[in-house]
């Protein structure tokens, strides 16, 4: 554990990352069984694909959206869902789109799970009168369901996914959007995440202190330890302490 300052820091509101930070999660997009199972899902839905053809179409339908981004902009995966029905000439609704994408994330999914210690963090910060938000790079018709599934959800008083805001981190405007909807000001802020080019690198960029905690899924780059603070074992109940120091 490593801090860049001797003086104990004061902050109001603490932001945190989600996969990789608060949650462990594995995930394989590659299976066969995943594009075998969503294409009989989708041609017992009337939309008839081979696991290859859908495999394709969905890589197809994502790389055009994506192409059509600004720098650091983000999609909602569920355009791709919507666009694999329509290509078979199948209309679909938006409670259909957020069911199949549901489906996909399950089968893709090989491990979920918080690290020992986040909800327990997480609800002692808001019990010293802390605000505690969420700042994701996500799919929300993946995450939203997962932090219910976790139990996260009433554990934020606000939440900002990177797919509902058009932009995600280090984009400044992804972190302008969080200060402006709850009112929070950068200099009473710490971010929290478990990657440098990203989550503390967006942080700086708005005037934010950061904490950097290196876990299993952090980027696998030499880290520069750029954050305020540094956990570089990724040793939750020294995260904990950090947090406590600073209320």
């Amino acid at each position: 554990m490593q801090n860049r300052f001797c003086v104990k820091e004061m902050y109001e509101n603490y932001i945190f990352d989600l996969y990789g930070t608060l949650v462990d999660i594995r995930t394989n997009e590659n299976k066969p069984y995943l594009w075998q199972k969503m294409s009989e899902i989708y041609s017992a839905l009337g939309a008839d694909y081979t696991a290859k053809e859908l495999k394709a179409a969905f890589r197809e339908l994502e790389q055009e959206i994506v192409a059509e981004l600004p720098v650091y902009g983000e999609p909602e995966l569920g355009k791709v869902f919507e666009g694999l029905f329509q290509k078979k000439g199948v209309d679909c609704n938006s409670q259909l789109i957020k069911n199949t994408a549901i489906v996909f994330r399950t089968i893709s999914r090989q491990k979920l799970k918080t690290y020992e210690g986040v909800i327990d963090t997480l609800n002692n910060l808001r019990k010293n009168g802390k605000g505690v938000y969420l700042l994701s790079n996500a799919k929300s018709d993946f995450t939203r369901p997962e932090l219910d599934m976790l139990g996260l959800t009433p554990c934020f008083d606000g939440i900002l996914i990177s797919s509902e805001e058009g932009y995600k981190k280090p984009s400044p405007i992804f972190y302008h959007r969080l200060l402006e909807k709850f009112e929070l000001h950068a200099a009473n802020c710490l971010m929290v995440g478990n990657d440098e080019s990203s989550d503390i690198a967006g942080a700086i960029a708005v005037g934010m202190d950061s904490l950097y905690i290196h876990t299993e899924i952090s980027p696998q780059e030499p880290v520069k330890k750029l954050a305020t603070f540094n956990v570089l074992d990724g040793d939750w109940e020294k995260v904990s302490k950090i947090l406590k120091s600073t209320m």
